[in-house]
């Protein structure tokens, strides 16, 4: 039913609980497991120009691979028989979410109910709203206060 679960993340501890529940699915499917992380640029727009210099594009780079790779070592400590793929995206997370979503023909989403955004605290976050809300395959939330 499930081959191909799409794995959102932002790097913080909430998405990370999403992770055993992809794993746990991913297991009992024979499913594959794409990480897709999304760097939303928009708000670099708002950084004075002498913020931003040569460095910076390795400096987000370098972030991807590390939040990236911390993911897919969690996924393997669970079970290294699932196969990983990663994407990076640049964009709205949201859009980026349900671009891949449709693009790379995943068959659920697995997300966690709110990621690091402050606000995200004490409402669904917008990501996963968003994603719920436009979404074209099952979305799997999972709550900030799960195990």
């Amino acid at each position: 039913m499930y081959k191909r679960i799409l794995l959102p993340t932002d790097g913080s501890k909430n998405s990370e609980k999403a992770i055993k529940h992809a794993c746990n699915l991913a297991s009992k499917e024979g499913a594959e497991i794409v990480i897709i992380y999304a760097v939303d640029s928009k708000h670099l727009t708002s950084l004075p120009e002498d913020a931003l210099d040569d460095d910076t594009e390795f400096v987000f780079e370098e972030h991807d691979d590390v939040v990236t790779k911390h993911v897919e070592e969690l996924v393997k400590e669970i079970d290294e028989n699932i196969k990983v793929s990663i994407i990076i995206a640049e964009g709205d997370p949201a859009n980026a979410i349900l671009k891949v979503s449709e693009k790379e023909d995943m068959d659920i989403v697995v997300i966690a109910s709110s990621g690091k955004h402050i606000l995200d605290r004490f409402l669904l976050g917008s990501v996963t709203s968003k994603t719920i809300k436009y979404s074209t395959i099952p979305v799997l939330v999972i709550p900030t206060n799960s195990d």
